[in-house]
């Protein structure tokens, strides 16, 4: 098992490795301004890829000596595309060693770079590393303390990073880079096939990120909620049927407690069978089992709740399958 406290080693010409960035963005103003400086000086190059963006980022970036990617929006829009456009940017007669991949509404934390450099290049096989990040302001909401719990990933070996990972840049592209199709889950999907390559994911307990979710919204919320139950049931549908049963468990647990569990109690009431009373005291037992695990009970309601928008997202994306298998529309796989 790997050393987390490693001191840099010169890799095998006896160079330093070459870093670059790659950070994405729509609207994200002063946040991204904030992310491009904490890059500056500690990356070689930084490219940004802007997602349609009206409020002047693109030359903001470009007056902060930042290479600037436009994303075609006339095409249907990803993170996954877009981080791939960023990543193709570096390719040429000098690509990197490494890149920084980074949301545009994060902010990098000094010391993060330094440290994940050093533990790659004592650990050549493992291929991305990742630390903590971290909402800049998580009591502003509940819908923020939800991100920062679920951004508390515990260190060590990983199965997936998040938005923010540093990556050995040849590896990356040897799998294709991130898939297009998908809106959400992309990085877990990338590791699985980094990892099926022979790679290794590692959470280091270090600082990486200052992210600001800002969702002040029950409406923000669920809609990103809703979009992970999406991710869940897509993963699940590209590689579920493998070793790893990517996100089959995630998927089943959203239907089970956001959709089959309040159908079949709803079923009960409309023929008055006793049963769906029972049923329905599933939903407050489990508010009150994640409450005194977590110490919160807004957070508990609201991980429950939100079984609900994740089961819409994994219904909605099967619902969208069934029809574009039978149309031809699109080809996931």
């Amino acid at each position: 098992m790997p050393d987390q406290h490693v001191s840099p080693v010169p890799d095998a010409a006896g160079a330093a490795p070459i870093v670059d960035a790659v950070v994405i963005g729509r609207n994200e103003g002063a946040r991204l301004q904030a992310c491009l400086a904490s890059l500056k000086g500690q990356v070689r190059r930084i490219v940004y890829v802007d997602s349609g963006s009206k409020d002047g980022s693109q030359a903001m970036a470009a007056r902060m000596g930042v290479q600037v990617v436009a994303l075609d929006m006339t095409q249907p829009f990803t993170a996954a595309r877009a981080r791939n456009a960023g990543l193709t940017a570096l390719e040429g007669a000098a690509p990197p060693d490494l890149v920084q991949m980074v949301d545009g509404d994060c902010e990098v934390v000094a010391g993060w770079l330094p440290a994940a450099v050093a533990f790659l290049q004592a650990h050549p096989r493992v291929t991305v590393v990742c630390g903590r990040r971290r909402e800049r302001f998580p009591q502003a909401s509940v819908y923020n303390r939800l991100c920062d719990r679920e951004w508390n990933t515990p260190p060590g070996p990983a199965t997936a990073c998040g938005g923010d990972a540093l990556m050995r840049f040849a590896p990356l592209m040897a799998v294709g880079g991130y898939r297009e199709v998908l809106i959400a889950g992309e990085e877990p999907e990338l590791c699985l096939r980094l990892i099926r390559a022979g790679g290794r994911v590692w959470r280091l307990e270090a600082e990486m990120t200052l992210h600001d979710a800002a969702m002040t919204r029950f409406g923000q919320w669920w809609r990103r909620t809703r979009r992970a139950g999406h991710a869940f049931a897509e993963g699940a549908d590209l590689h579920g049927a493998g070793p790893e049963r990517h996100w089959v468990r995630e998927t089943w647990r959203a239907l089970l407690w956001g959709a089959v569990l309040p159908l079949t109690a709803l079923l009960l009431a409309l023929v008055w069978h006793p049963l769906w009373l029972l049923l329905l005291l599933a939903w407050p037992l489990q508010v009150l089992r994640i409450a005194r695990r977590e110490g919160d009970w807004t957070v508990a309601a609201f991980l429950v709740l939100g079984k609900l928008a994740e089961a819409q997202g994994a219904l909605g994306y099967a619902w969208g399958r069934l029809i574009n298998r039978r149309t031809g529309l699109i080809e996931y796989k």
